[in-house]
Formats: structure tokens, sequence, C-alpha cells
């Protein structure tokens, strides 16, 4: 009886290092490259009288304290709710503190509506100088699309901000506050998330049990695989050092939905400071995110994230330019 034991256990030990063999090379033989190419047209923003002009990169020293990187995907008709909350916020602050200078760069990510027209609105109302649309030729995903707005902007600090406006921006004071207490000198390193992880438990209780273990289910691969110490890696208002943006942003390969989890684990790898600070977040209507089939996708993207690292299918970069 217990050589049949010994011989299932033997069989099954066997079986899985095949398996995980086979993933290890499934892993590395899929792994796309850092695609930081851009077609011609999206090397340029339009002014508010229509004229072309040409993207800085983020390469260049900073010229202004802030930029915000919206991405947005077919978002014509939550756009103008976010951005008419941003503005007036951003706009009051400079009133209040006139050597404040911010701009927004609102990303179409290969929209089929108008969400590009849309956002034109706002530079004519505002300016350029204020408002610039980065309109992609494809749909890259919204790590490609928070990757492309982030390196064409010139804030000494920059912020991804959900076009969905889902976290309340008047809350970037605190996100600015968990930066500043990492105190990022003297390389200027350190990044600031927001985190809806204090409202897990009233989320708990309205959600479904289903949609509650794939949310635990999502957490635990994500400490198993990837980050360790940050409990809400999704939330989709995050604040970077211009340096620490240019680090992180230089190696990601995710380009898709997991893309903040590979984006912390860079940063992580790196040993930039990342604080976690509590914000204010209401359930909009009309997320993108399709339940089931996106945290498969989320939780295979996870376990390929690591194992390509570890096989140096993928590798960390130093930040080069892009084309």
């Amino acid at each position: 009886g217990s050589f049949l034991v010994w011989s299932i256990l033997g069989f099954n030990c066997k079986s899985n290092a095949i398996l995980t063999f086979q993933l290890l090379v499934i892993a590395h033989l899929t792994a796309g490259m850092v695609d930081l190419t851009r077609h011609e047209k999206e090397k340029h923003f339009l002014t508010a009288t229509g004229e072309k002009r040409l993207f800085p990169s983020l390469h260049d020293p900073h010229s202004r304290e802030l930029s915000v990187v919206v991405p947005a995907y077919n978002e014509e008709l939550r756009l103008p709710v976010m951005m008419d909350e941003a503005m007036e916020y951003l706009e009051n602050r400079q009133k209040q503190n006139p050597s404040f200078t911010y701009e927004v760069i609102v990303v179409d990510d290969g929209s089929k509506d108008k969400t590009t027209e849309v956002a034109l609105r706002y530079t004519r109302k505002y300016s350029a100088d204020k408002v610039r649309v980065l309109t992609l030729v494809k749909n890259r995903g919204k790590g490609g699309a928070v990757r492309m707005g982030t390196l064409s902007s010139r804030g000494k600090v920059i912020l991804m901000a959900d076009a969905d406006g889902a976290t309340k921006f008047s809350d970037i004071e605190k996100v600015e506050g968990g930066l500043n207490d990492l105190n990022p000198k003297p390389e200027n390193m350190a990044i600031s998330c927001g985190s809806r992880a204090h409202l897990e438990k009233d989320s708990v209780a309205q959600r479904s049990l289903f949609r509650t273990f794939l949310m635990y289910g999502f957490h635990f691969l994500v400490w198993f695989f990837c980050v360790k110490g940050i409990k809400d890696t999704q939330c989709g208002f995050k604040l970077f050092t211009r340096e620490a943006a240019l680090k992180t942003f230089s190696s990601l390969h995710v380009e898709r939905w997991a893309f903040d989890v590979e984006l912390l684990y860079i940063a992580q790898c790196f040993k930039i400071p990342i604080a976690e600070v509590a914000v204010n977040w209401t359930e909009i209507e009309g997320s993108k995110l399709v339940p089931f089939w996106s945290w498969l996708q989320m939780g295979r993207d996870l376990v390929f994230i690591r194992l390509r690292y570890i096989t140096g299918a993928w590798k960390l970069q130093s930040s080069h330019k892009t084309d």
C-alpha cells in the first residue's frame, strides 16, 4: 500500500515539475518586449486653433509642477464629468497659488467614439498649455495609454487618474502628502498610490460571494508572485516623481489591466519607496473590467510577469530614449 502511495506522489511530483517547466517555457517564448515606438501621428498634439505641436519628452527637465495623465477608451460620456471636476480644482489651486503650474494630458486609447473631440473642447477652453490630447492610432490598453501620456509629460510630479472620476480629484492632496512624507531625496524617487483597501469591508458586504472570492484570489496572487506590502495595487490614482516615472515606465511590458502590478514590481526591484494612502472612491457605472474573464486574464498575467522575470525573458531597463 505504501509503495502505491509513494508511486502516486512520485508521479504527481513529476507531472507538477513537467507542468512548471512547460509554463516557464511558454512564459519565456510568449514574452513581448517593451514597446516604446510611436506612430508619427502620436508625436503631436493640437493647439486651441488646431495647429500641430510636438510633444515634449519625459527625458527633458520638468517645466510644470504637475502633470495629470488620463487614459480614456470610449469615454465620451464619463470624461466631461471627471474633467470638469479636475479643471475646477486645478484652476482654483492656481488662483490661490499663482506659482502652481499644471497640465492635463488626455490619452485617447484608440477609441471608437468621440473621446478625442470631447477632450479637445477642454484644450479650446483652457489652452493647449493646460490641456493636451494624445490620440493613439490603435488601442494599446490602459497601461500602454498611461505610459504614452507619461512619456509626453512636463510635470515635476505625474498623477495618473482614471477618466471615470471614481476618485475625488481633490484627494490629490492626500497622495501628494504621502509622496512628501517619503522624503524622496537625493535621487527624487518615490511613488504614492491611492488606495481603496480601507473600503474593503464595506465592498465585501455589497459584492457577491463569487466576486469577493475573485478579489481575494487576485490579492493573494499579487502578494505571492509580485508585489509585497501594498494592499491595493489596482486603484487608478497614483502619483510619481518624474524620476520614478521614467525609471518604472521605461521597463514596463504589460500594457493591459495588470500593468499596475508590474509597475509596482519594477519599483520594488529598484527599491523605489512606495506610499499607500486612503482615498475616497465611488463605483461608477460603465466599468470596463468584464469581471470573470478579466480576473482570469489578470491572474494569468501575474503568473507570467513573475515567470518572465525569473527566466530572464524580461529584464529591467535603464531609462532609454524613446522613438
